[in-house]
């Protein structure tokens, strides 16, 4: 199931003089566009789309989530985490695992991309050169309808 890819891209200066995981995550997150609207008028360190990406994904990248888990954890309901997992999914920073529980009865969960941010950020990357690529030939495109209505 392909899902829409979205980030928000802007004029980033790198957080390398920011010493505090949390405060960097809240500054990158915002950055992306991760955050909803519901999100920005808030405690954003205390939301669930923060506390999940963070908490659960970041400061413990090797456990596989299933959703009810996590909708545990975060004190949430389950569809509203499956909204936020989808969004990570979305931006490829997080993958679905297929495992099996103590009974040997398969399950499904997440966790972040092979355990690495910086390697989950990679298919990020790939995903956005790919659109800018796509957003390059439009733009061509566009150009040359232009110059053949002139004539």
């Amino acid at each position: 199931m392909d899902m829409d890819f979205e980030i928000t891209l802007r004029k980033h200066t790198p957080l390398t003089s920011v010493e505090d995981l949390e405060e960097a995550c809240e500054i990158f997150l915002t950055h992306i566009g991760y955050f909803g609207p519901k999100t920005k008028g808030s405690d954003i360190r205390e939301s669930i789309p923060f506390r999940l990406f963070v908490n659960c994904f970041l400061k413990r990248r090797d456990k596989i989530w299933q959703i009810k888990e996590l909708a545990h954890e975060l004190d949430t309901t389950q569809p509203t985490m499956g909204k936020y997992v989808a969004s990570l999914r979305a931006m490829a920073l997080i993958e679905e695992c297929v495992f099996f529980d103590a009974k040997e009865k398969q399950k499904k969960g997440y966790r972040l991309r092979y355990s690495s941010l910086s390697d989950a950020w990679h298919f990020v990357e790939e995903n956005v050169n790919v659109s800018m690529a796509n957003y390059r030939k439009s733009v061509d495109h566009i150009q040359r309808l232009a110059e053949e209505k002139k004539k």
